[in-house]
């Protein structure tokens, strides 16, 4: 059974079509990544999903519920934004107990759910402290104990770790994972590493598009191509790129990538190219450290798809 049903969904703003057209179904209690570039329509999406826009066409039903019967879906659903904002003059304690009377939540499961979701947030010993004192990583945290107090069958997420060092990313997604199964979460972002690391299905967004929606696994193995990943000696990152620059005008290359001293290209045919390859880099007098083929990864994926819909005429 789907938990989230789309069809043909579009939101116009003049002559910009920031979703177009969108069809789209997420299967109940699974994880879906919904990936794409920034501007590409992921907030917008959200937005109209969860009641706070309204689509200029097309309809979409969440939990069973159409969009635009907000008092309906407002009970079902949980909503963390990308930049959540709080009274700061509350504690945790203070802020759930406010959301929790906004629900209409009963006394004594009010209490129960606010202690499980400190709990679950790792928020229990500072849930006295002022939210004015919170680092970003706390306030996502609260912002998601806050989306699941109401007990949602379906969490949305927008950009839930974007903006988090790396040790409030690690936790935020560590929450994420725990949440698998007991609600369908619909997360927009536009790190790859995170869909990645706890998403079970994917979909790609670009311009307002849909360019491909599958299980994860299973967008590797139909849309990766081998991926070559090269380094050089330090030092050689000009004469690096200017050999990848060269290499793009003798084959195909799908996409290619560098990052200093490192290239990682994506090469249609790399059985029967790798000996001009080799013969290029010879020519060329890099210096390697190393040079390898690569298992693709998702970012491999999102580059071809995206690179694709931008050339088509």
């Amino acid at each position: 059974m789907s938990a989230i049903r789309i069809e043909s969904l579009s939101k116009t703003f003049g002559s910009v079509r920031a979703v177009d057209g969108l069809n789209l179904t997420i299967e109940e209690n699974t994880i879906f990544g919904f990936l794409g570039p920034n501007g590409a329509g992921k907030t917008t999406c959200i937005r109209l999903l969860t009641g706070l826009a309204k689509p200029t066409s097309g309809m979409a039903w969440v939990a069973g519920v159409p969009i635009g019967a907000e008092r309906q879906a407002s009970q079902r659903i949980g909503y963390l934004p990308e930049e959540p904002a709080f009274y700061t003059y509350m504690t945790p304690l203070e802020y759930l107990e406010h959301v929790g009377r906004l629900f209409k939540i009963p006394p004594n499961k009010r209490h129960q759910l606010i202690a499980d979701m400190l709990q679950l947030t790792g928020l229990t010993e500072v849930k006295k402290r002022r939210i004015g004192g919170f680092s970003r990583g706390m306030r996502q945290r609260l912002g998601l104990a806050q989306a699941l107090i109401n007990q949602p069958e379906v969490l949305f997420l927008d950009e839930p770790a974007s903006a988090l060092d790396p040790i409030g990313r690690k936790e935020v997604l560590g929450l994420i994972g725990q949440l698998r199964g007991q609600c369908t979460i619909f997360m927009s972002t536009h790190i790859l590493a995170d869909v990645e690391r706890v998403c079970d299905s994917v979909g790609i967004i670009h311009h307002g598009k849909l360019l491909v929606k599958a299980n994860k696994n299973d967008l590797l193995y139909e849309y990766a191509l081998p991926v070559l990943e090269l380094e050089s000696e330090n030092g050689q990152a000009n004469q690096l790129a200017a050999w990848v620059d060269e290499l793009s005008r003798q084959i195909v290359i799908e996409s290619f990538k560098i990052n200093g001293n490192i290239a990682r290209i994506v090469v249609a045919e790399i059985g029967a190219n790798r000996s001009r390859i080799l013969s290029s880099i010879l020519q060329s007098g890099l210096a390697l450290r190393r040079f390898e083929v690569m298992i693709p990864s998702l970012e491999d994926v999102f580059l071809r798809l995206v690179n694709a819909e931008e050339h088509q005429p």
